[in-house]
Formats: structure tokens, C-alpha cells, sequence
């Protein structure tokens, strides 16, 4: 079992960020996705949400008919340390009508053990997660 925690670990992380920040122009996915998010993770996650929530994000990519996705690079995830601490790097991409953004996105997180359920399968919660950069990388037009 403790041999498959590393994966388990990055895969936890992974599919976090998989939820979280893969959006569509569309209220419904986008709650969908963000509460499956949610539920593996505390309320520092949930705080960013509604932080980006009541600035209208949510609403800018519904009215704005956009799509964003990311592509998760690597997670460096120290097990060695209770409780477990992860930096992950991802490109996110904005798809919108008239260009499409690629963005660096890199955060952090601590990762604690819990309770493995059909919701949480791998059975950690992340805790502390911060957003340490989400800056342009490049803007070409469609």
C-alpha cells in the first residue's frame, strides 16, 4: 500500500486541479466540476472560489463563451513530511472567440490522509492551497 502513495498522491493532486480549472461556458458544469473539486480538497479551496466567484469570473467565462483547460506538467509531492507538502505546475489554456492565452500556472498545497470513499478515492484531503503564479505566457490571435 505505502508504495502506491506517491502516485496515489500526484493523482489526488492532479485530478484537483483537473476539476477545479478546467472550465466551460456553461453554470451547470462549472458547478458540477467545482464541487466534485471541492470535496477533495478544505476551505482554502472553497475560499479562492468564491474570491474569484464574487470578482464575476465564473460569469465572464459564461458571457464571454469561454473555454479553459489545463495541462498539469508535474507535481513534486515531499512524502517524507507529515503533512505531505505539493507544488504543482500546469499550463492552462483560454480558449476564447477572438485569441486563445496559454498561462503558467503554479500552486501550492498540503496533502493529509483521510478517508478513502467513491468521492475521494485515494483518500487524502488538501489543505493550505494557494495560487503562486497564474501569469501570461502567450496570447495568439484566432
Amino acid at each position: 500500500l505505502s508504495q502506491n502513495r506517491p502516485v496515489e498522491a500526484r493523482e489526488h493532486v492532479r485530478r484537483f486541479h483537473e476539476l477545479f480549472f478546467t472550465l466551460s461556458p456553461d453554470k451547470s458544469a462549472i458547478e458540477s466540476n467545482i464541487n466534485r473539486a471541492l470535496v477533495l480538497s478544505d476551505k482554502s479551496a472553497f475560499n479562492y472560489y468564491k474570491d474569484l466567484s464574487e470578482k464575476g469570473f465564473y460569469n465572464r467565462i459564461i458571457s464571454g463563451n469561454i473555454n479553459q483547460s489545463i495541462q498539469v506538467d508535474s507535481i513534486s509531492c515531499n512524502l517524507d513530511v507529515y503533512p505531505y507538502q505539493v507544488a504543482t505546475y500546469a499550463r492552462q489554456m483560454i480558449i476564447r472567440e477572438s485569441n486563445i492565452t496559454e498561462r503558467s500556472l503554479i500552486t501550492t498545497c498540503k496533502l493529509l490522509n483521510s478517508v478513502r470513499s467513491d468521492n475521494n478515492p485515494q483518500g487524502f484531503n488538501i489543505e493550505k492551497f494557494a495560487v503562486i503564479e497564474n501569469r501570461d505566457i502567450e496570447v495568439i490571435e484566432r
